[in-house]
């Protein structure tokens, strides 16, 4: 059951699930599978499939036939929902494309700012008990409309081999180029190292339990990645005439992920603080993943019982959620006093399933209280920045002398002595 608590009791520091983390065993396990998949490459990937997957494959990629039977596999009106959803994220994402810059000045000096879409992207899509195309569609739009030119994407097979249908017709409608039939940590050492099927990326982007969160801790320097994901959150501010059965529902759609997410209310009523902890009783029991959703409530369900909605503003700024509904008349007034959250869903009407799978902005967020200093999956994930500049002989000879003074009082004579020479001088 979701316990309520008073506004007194509440530290933010109770409210921090910690991204994954893992202990020594696991660490060795994962650096072994590293090392593995470095020296042996896409055997490596076939012998993990037979151990993890109990798949027996024949090629760690999927075939052009697999995709083309995928598609048959999937409905049509399930195809069209697909693309729709891809098109309402483009149309989102589509506005945060940047533009390179260039400033010349008529004193001879020139400078600037490329923007450079990433060679190659991987995108990671866990397997284990459920499939998640929309994160496929998330995860994959964004790279495409950096301009990245090779987005590709490792997912686990199932125990015929192939992968699961909605998860590569994502892909194809997304604009995936090659998918690999790998999960695990030996996915990632594949992405960020490279086999014989499997190119090399920049970045790798996606969620996954233990092995794949302490591989990506592993492999960062090598390539980039996108952040340590930890379990799915979901915060929501009510006032007193919010309906009891919405809110609890929005309360379960989060909790029914994993057993370690959590649920929030943060209500100025006490009475619908009492409604929503009988309706979250009521529907938990209607839910498929009861199970899952059960230990979250009762672990990691909570409601705080606020002395005012604006008091409730700075607890959910203080917990910094991944997902923050707010649900009042009138929203727009309280969005410019959210300083920390991933997503924000304004309205009485607007469940978080919504932005999960529709509306457009990314479900890929800061998690663990991360989204104080953390952003939503972007475009601009996804792109590099390079600087440049030019001066002229003139505009450098004017610059000289406050360069040379600058350097110098850094002790770095060298620094100043590469700008005085060009004028025959020497420091």
């Amino acid at each position: 059951m979701m316990k309520i608590m008073p506004v007194d009791q509440f530290r933010p520091e109770d409210f921090k699930t910690p991204p994954i983390q893992a202990g020594n065993e696991i660490e060795a396990i994962v650096d072994e599978i590293i090392a593995n998949v470095r020296a042996n490459g896409d055997q490596a990937l076939k012998e993990y499939a037979a151990k993890f997957d109990k798949a027996e494959l024949n090629s760690v990629l999927v075939s052009e036939e697999e995709m083309a039977e995928a598609f048959a596999a999937c409905d049509a009106e399930f195809i069209e929902i697909l693309k729709q959803a891809r098109d309402n994220i483009e149309a989102f994402h589509k506005r945060q494309v940047r533009s390179s810059f260039i400033v010349s000045e008529e004193d001879g000096r020139v400078m600037g700012q490329r923007i450079i879409p990433l060679k190659r992207v991987g995108l990671y899509v866990p397997g284990g008990t459920a499939a998640y195309p929309s994160s496929v569609l998330m995860d994959a739009v964004p790279p495409k409309l950096a301009g990245v030119k090779e987005i590709v994407m490792a997912t686990p097979p199932k125990k015929d081999g192939r992968v699961n249908p909605a998860i590569l017709c994502a892909a194809k409608i997304a604009g995936v180029t090659k998918i690999v039939k790998a999960g695990g940590a030996q996915a990632i050492a594949a992405l960020a190292y490279g086999t014989e099927s499997v190119p090399a990326v920049d970045k790798i982007v996606g969620p996954g339990n233990v092995f794949v969160a302490t591989a990506k801790r592993r492999v960062y320097g090598i390539v980039d990645i996108d952040m340590i994901a930890g379990p799915s959150e979901i915060l929501v501010l009510a006032d007193g005439k919010s309906n009891p059965a919405f809110v609890a529902a929005d309360l379960l759609s989060q909790a029914e992920h994993d057993k370690l997410s959590s649920a929030i209310l943060v209500t100025d009523s006490e009475a619908l603080a009492k409604q929503v902890q009988a309706e979250v009783e009521k529907q938990v029991k209607l839910l498929p993943r009861e199970e899952i959703a059960r230990v979250s409530i009762d672990n990691n369900g909570k409601i705080i019982v606020a002395n005012s909605l604006d008091q409730g503003i700075e607890i959910a700024n203080l917990i910094a959620p991944e997902h923050l509904e707010i649900c009042v008349d009138e929203p727009f007034a309280y969005l410019p006093r959210i300083e920390s959250a991933g997503s924000v869903f304004l309205g009485r009407n607007v469940p978080e399933a919504l932005g999960d799978y529709w509306a457009g902005p990314n479900h890929t967020l800061p998690t663990s209280g991360t989204a104080r200093f953390s952003s939503p999956l972007s475009v601009d994930d996804f792109v590099k920045k390079s600087q440049f500049l030019y001066y002229s002989t003139d505009a450098l000879k004017a610059a000289k002398d406050n360069i040379v003074s600058f350097a110098k009082r850094e002790g770095l004579n060298g620094h100043a002595n590469s700008v005085a020479i060009r004028f025959g001088e020497q420091v």
